[in-house]
Order: C-alpha cells, then sequence, then structure tokens
C-alpha cells in the first residue's frame, strides 16, 4: 500500500514539473511584452532562481562541491543554463512560445547522438528511427507552413528555428551530465554553483532597462515556478519513479506550453505543425518505450 502510495506520489510530482516547465514560454513572452529583452529575462530567471536554491542549499547543509567536480559543474553552467536559458527566450521571441517548445523536445534525438558519442552507448535500429520521425516533425513544425502554403523558405524564421534546435542540444547535456554527477549531489547543491555561472555567461549579452514592478513580479515568478520548484519537484518523483515512467509523463510539457500559448497569447499551428508535434513526442515516447522493450528482452526476469 505504501509503495503504491509512494508511486502515486511520483506522478504527481512529475506532472507538477510539466506543469511548471510548461509556464517558460507564456510567462516569457508576458516579461517580453513589459519591455524586457530576451537576454536579460533570462539572466534573472537564472539570478532570481539562485537565490533559492542558494537558501535551500545553506539551510539543509547541502553546499560542499568536491574541487576536482568544479570544472564539469562550471561546464554545465554555460551550456545548461548560459546556452539553454538564452537560446530558449530568444527562440521563443521569435517563432512563438507553442514552436519553441516542440523545437525544445527534440532533446531526446541529441541525447542519443550524445550517448553514442560520449557515453559508448550503440546506436541500435529504434533509436535511428527516432531520429528520423524527430526530424522529420521539426521539419514540419519549421518548415511546413511556409512549404505548404508556398511562401517558399525565405519565410521561415531560422535563426528563431535554430536557436530553438540549440536549446534542445543543450537540453539533452542534462541527462549526459546527469548520468555521472546528479547521483553525487542533490539539486540545490548543483544549481547553487551551475547557475552562477550560467549568469555570468549570459552577461556579457544582456542590454539591462529599466522594469515596472509587474515586470519583476512575471520575472520572480518565472525564477520560483520553471527553476527553483520545477527542478525540485521533478526530481522528487525521480526518486519514486522509474526513469523510464517519470520521462514520459514529462513530455506532456510541450503539449501543455501548446495549450498555454493558445490560450494565453491565441498561437496555434497549423496542419503542418501538429502533424510535426505528434512526430516529435511519438518519437520520444517511441525512443522510452524501445529501450524499454530491448532493456526486458535482454534481461528477462
Amino acid at each position: 500500500m505504501r509503495e503504491e502510495l509512494a508511486k502515486y506520489q511520483g506522478y504527481l510530482y512529475v506532472l507538477c514539473a510539466a506543469f511548471l516547465w510548461a509556464l517558460i514560454g507564456p510567462v516569457s513572452k508576458k516579461v517580453m511584452s513589459l519591455g524586457v529583452a530576451p537576454l536579460e529575462a533570462a539572466f534573472w530567471r537564472s539570478a532570481i532562481g539562485w537565490t533559492f536554491f542558494a537558501t535551500h542549499a545553506v539551510a539543509t547543509g547541502a553546499w560542499r562541491l568536491q574541487r576536482k567536480d568544479a570544472p564539469a559543474v562550471a561546464s554545465f553552467g554555460i551550456i545548461g543554463v548560459s546556452t539553454l536559458f538564452g537560446a530558449y527566450v530568444l527562440s521563443i521571441s521569435m517563432v512563438g512560445a507553442a514552436m519553441a517548445s516542440v523545437l525544445l523536445y527534440t532533446a531526446p534525438a541529441w541525447v542519443a547522438v550524445l550517448a553514442w558519442l560520449l557515453l559508448g552507448e550503440k546506436m541500435q535500429a529504434h533509436k535511428l528511427v527516432a531520429l528520423g520521425m524527430t526530424l522529420a516533425g521539426v521539419v514540419c513544425v519549421s518548415l511546413g507552413p511556409a512549404i505548404f502554403t508556398g511562401r517558399g523558405l525565405g519565410a521561415v524564421n531560422m535563426p528563431g528555428v535554430l536557436l530553438g534546435l540549440l536549446s534542445g542540444f543543450s537540453y539533452a547535456t542534462y541527462y549526459i551530465f546527469g548520468k555521472r554527477y546528479l547521483g553525487r549531489y542533490s539539486t540545490p547543491t548543483l544549481f547553487l554553483y551551475a547557475l552562477p555561472v550560467g549568469c555570468l555567461g549570459l552577461l556579457p549579452f544582456v542590454t539591462f532597462g529599466p522594469k515596472s514592478l509587474e515586470a519583476w513580479f512575471y520575472m520572480t515568478l518565472m525564477a520560483v515556478t520553471t527553476t527553483y520548484a520545477a527542478y525540485g519537484v521533478y526530481y522528487e518523483g525521480l526518486r519514486r519513479l522509474e526513469a523510464t515512467r517519470t520521462a514520459i509523463v514529462a513530455t506532456l510539457e510541450p503539449v501543455l506550453s501548446s495549450v498555454f500559448a493558445y490560450v494565453w497569447w491565441g498561437e496555434r499551428f497549423d496542419f503542418s505543425g501538429y502533424l510535426g508535434s505528434g512526430l516529435i513526442l511519438a518519437a520520444v515516447l517511441y525512443t522510452i518505450l524501445g529501450s524499454r522493450a530491448r532493456s526486458a528482452s535482454e534481461n528477462p526476469a
């Protein structure tokens, strides 16, 4: 009974994380509509989020980091914070919250390639199929409207698309980094050191401007919900569920983000956009379930 209750709690934690991450696009657009530049919004998301992680780490005594791990954590700060936060918010400003969220979830395809190159994982057939589905989905989402309406590729906001793909790549590094380091440290410890490095990585590209109290409110809301709270509840879910189940539930994020973008900003896809979104989500699920099925066949009970 207690084990079943823990599983239900795990599902709720991961669903909560997916919901919170889905707020990134709509809340970022709100912040930018109040006159805050995209990269400044990303900077304050990191900086304000860091204050909550720092308070948590100090309060719980989880602030120690081994010196030999410092270079890896600093690199993660640049790639997983500066690049991810910056590229994602710029993509949102160029192509909208819905499309940027879908492009972010090309991450599983990047994970398959990086794990093959860096971790020595085999590039099995199901991974190649999933990669093909992901690429087809990206083409439908980003290029489909221009191709099918006859407007030509000149109508595509290619920088926004490329930044969305870059955010997916940088998001994939969370998995690669986590394979080695997340087991050693708690979430507050990791972000206590990674977020300041991420802020410094963004700083040279940020132009600070005057901000209203409303802008500060939404930036603080974004930092608390999509950075501090989202990562906290996600890893609580991981403690209670298998990684496979956790990943499946988390794929609801781009779906929720598209819903929020439609309700809040009136963003919508055409047929090719919905087709591409479906292909990318299907590729994520196929990657996860294909890996699980292969593991079960190789290690029968």
